[in-house]
């Protein structure tokens, strides 16, 4: 993009779109092997979701931070996808 304001316009939706679906994949994925570990089901929700805050701010803060449009995207793709793999291999028992 080469109006400035569009690529941070982007940027700012790419992170706080992509990076909420990350941190709630990451976040079904902790519970899932937490559940699995031999936590309570619901502890295990709890725990996850509580760390998940953090984290989404930690994401958002990165992705607005990031310099490439191009990189945060590529970098949102693959962790939903590891993390999706994660919470499909946790909640596989």
């Amino acid at each position: 993009m080469r109006h400035p304001a569009l690529a941070g316009a982007w940027r700012a939706l790419v992170a706080t779109g992509g990076g909420y679906v990350l941190v709630a994949l990451a976040v079904n994925a902790l519970a899932a092997l937490l559940a699995r570990a031999g936590q309570l089901p619901s502890d295990a929700v709890v725990s996850a979701a509580m760390l998940g805050f953090p984290a989404y701010l930690g994401v958002l803060l990165w992705g607005l931070a990031c310099p490439s449009g191009a990189r945060l995207a590529w970098v949102l793709g693959l962790g939903c996808l590891v993390f999706a793999l994660l919470g499909w291999l946790g909640a596989k028992a």
